[in-house]
């Protein structure tokens, strides 16, 4: 099994130190936005998880620091990558069951299987859409190779019904993932994500529910940042953002279904 290098890597504290996660120094290295996807899915103690391309496993681990008991799994197609998410899941005293493999061939032991939640944080950019990154993990993790519809696809199969999709996407593909729910998920919603006050959305969180029927719902933006521009050292994080990044907080945004 390939992997990194001890001194590849970097070890980073999420969620105020909550979560410890080690990291590439060269690569693909997880931000806020894995973290904001955590914060939003409702899982209660004892449902299952999977996250669709987990990579190092910072949106899944974050989670399970907010909710004790839950039973997760993780789907990686990089081996390097899927090997530190079980690394940092022993680091975290966390139960996770990392499964290296393309998301259209999944083996037969997970499409056994059903999920209460599966969340996902899948490739921003379409095939050359974006400049390669030298870096073949850091490129494979920004560039669409699996299209984002078979993202969806995939989520729905494992969702038990009722069960809820969350998935942290750029703004410009929000159309895509609506396509690919139709038919599939409904209740969507969708939360814009906003670095300031008067700026337009680059993120968005999309929940969809597994033979939901509310109406699409549309929410107000969650602002990041405070004040219309960056005019100091450190972080301006909103209290609100501040509250989920630094103490592990939820992102109450959703309706409660």
């Amino acid at each position: 099994m390939t992997r990194f290098k001890d001194s590849d890597l970097t070890c980073n504290a999420f969620l105020g130190g909550q979560v410890q996660l080690l990291q590439p120094l060269s690569g693909y290295r997880a931000g806020v936005d894995p973290v904001l996807l955590a914060a939003s899915v409702p899982a209660q103690p004892g449902q299952s998880v999977l996250e669709l391309g987990c990579g190092a496993g910072a949106a899944i681990l974050c989670l399970a620091a907010r909710i004790p008991e839950l039973q997760l799994a993780g789907v990686e197609v990089q081996s390097p990558y899927a090997d530190l998410a079980r690394r940092n899941a022993d680091q975290n005293r966390v139960q996770l069951d990392v499964v290296e493999a393309d998301l259209n061939l999944l083996p037969v032991s997970l499409r056994s299987r059903m999920f209460d939640h599966v969340i996902a944080n899948p490739p921003y950019y379409r095939p050359d859409a974006h400049s390669p990154a030298s870096d073949t993990g850091r490129s494979i993790a920004l560039g669409e190779k699996t299209p984002l519809a078979d993202w969806v696809a995939v989520a729905a199969k494992r969702l038990t019904p009722k069960g809820y999709l969350h998935m942290v996407q750029k703004a410009e593909r929000l159309p895509d993932i609506l396509s690919a729910c139709a038919n599939r998920l409904g209740s969507v919603e969708v939360l814009p994500l906003c670095a300031r006050i008067g700026r337009d959305a680059e993120l968005v969180i999309v929940r969809a529910r597994k033979g939901g029927g509310a109406a699409f719902r549309l929410h107000a933006p969650l602002i990041l940042h405070a004040g219309d521009r960056h005019t100091k050292d450190g972080d301006s994080y909103t209290p609100e953002v501040s509250a989920i990044l630094r103490a592990g907080a939820a992102l109450s945004r959703f309706s409660v279904q």
